[in-house]
C-alpha cells in the first residue's frame, strides 16, 4: 500500500488490520522492517493462509521496497499443512466439493460466522510475533512497525548512548497484535511513545492494549514523512 507514488507511508493500516471490506472478518498482517524479512515474511504469510484458510498481507511500505540489501535465501522449514479435504478439482477416489459464500438458510451464515471467530482465536493463540530491543531496563518504550521501527531502533541506540533507557517493542503481526506481550511492558515502563509514518493508526490498538496503565504519547509524519531520530529523541525526553 502507498498514496499512489514512490514516497512511503503506514496510512494503510487501519484498511489492513481491520479486514478491508465489510463483514465480520479478519486478514492476518504481517509488518517486514529489511530485506530479509520482505522474504521470511512472505513465506510464512503463504503458509499461514494456506494452514488457516484465510487472507494474508505483507504490509510494507515505499522505503522497504526500493530498498538493497544482503538478502540469505533458503527453503523454509514449517510444519506440515493440514490435508485439503475441502480442495475443488480432481474428483478421484473422493466426493465432489463445492465451494461457496452463499449461505442463505435461517442462521447459516450467523453459523459461518462463528466458525470463522474460532479460527481467528487459534490465530491469535499460536501467531502472534513481535521483537524486543532494550526493553528489561527500558524508561520509554517506542512501539513502531516497518521502516519506523528502524528509525526507531537508531533512536534507541542513540539515546542509550545519551544515557537514556529507551527500549523498541515491535509488532511484527499487526494482526494479531501482541497486546498481552505490550501489556507486560506498559506496567513497568514510565511511557509508551508510538511512532508511525501516519496521524495515528497503530497507536490506537495499542491504548486498547495498555488500557491506562501508564501514559502514551505519539509521534507521526504523514503523507510520505519519514520521522528522525532526532525527532524520536526529542519526544522520548519529553515523556521523560
Amino acid at each position: 500500500p502507498g498514496l499512489g507514488n514512490i514516497s512511503a507511508a503506514q496510512s494503510d493500516y487501519f484498511q489492513a488490520t481491520r479486514g478491508g471490506g465489510h463483514g465480520d472478518y479478519y486478514t492476518l498482517v504481517l509488518a517486514p522492517y529489511n530485506v530479509q524479512e520482505m522474504f521470511d515474511l512472505t513465506l510464512l504469510a503463504f503458509h499461514m493462509a494456506d494452514q488457516y484458510r484465510m487472507p494474508a498481507l505483507l504490509l510494507a511500505d515505499g522505503i522497504l521496497g526500493q530498498m538493497r540489501e544482503p538478502l540469505i535465501l533458503h527453503r523454509p522449514d514449517f510444519p506440515p499443512l493440514p490435508p485439503k479435504t475441502w480442495a475443488v478439482g480432481r474428483m478421484k477416489d473422493r466426493p465432489m466439493n463445492l465451494i461457496s459464500s452463499i449461505r442463505l438458510g435461517e442462521g447459516r451464515l450467523e453459523a459461518h460466522n462463528h466458525d470463522l471467530q474460532r479460527i481467528y482465536d487459534e490465530v491469535r493463540k499460536n501467531e502472534v510475533r513481535f521483537e524486543e530491543t532494550h526493553t528489561e531496563d527500558a524508561e520509554v518504550l517506542l512501539v513502531a512497525f516497518g521502516t519506523s521501527a528502524r528509525v526507531c531502533l537508531g533512536a534507541v541506540t542513540e539515546g542509550r548512548a545519551q544515557g537514556l533507557r529507551i527500549g523498541l517493542f515491535r509488532p511484527i503481526t499487526l494482526w494479531p497484535f501482541p497486546s498481552e506481550a505490550l501489556v507486560r511492558h506498559a506496567e513497568k515502563v514510565r511511557s509508551i511513545l508510538v511512532v508511525e509514518m501516519n496521524m495515528g493508526q497503530m497507536v490506537e490498538d495499542v491504548r486498547l492494549a495498555v488500557e491506562g496503565r501508564c501514559p502514551i504519547h505519539f509521534h507521526g509524519r504523514p503523507g510520505g514523512g519519514l520521522p528522525t531520530t532526532r525527532e524520536v529523541l526529542e519526544k522520548v525526553r519529553e515523556g521523560l
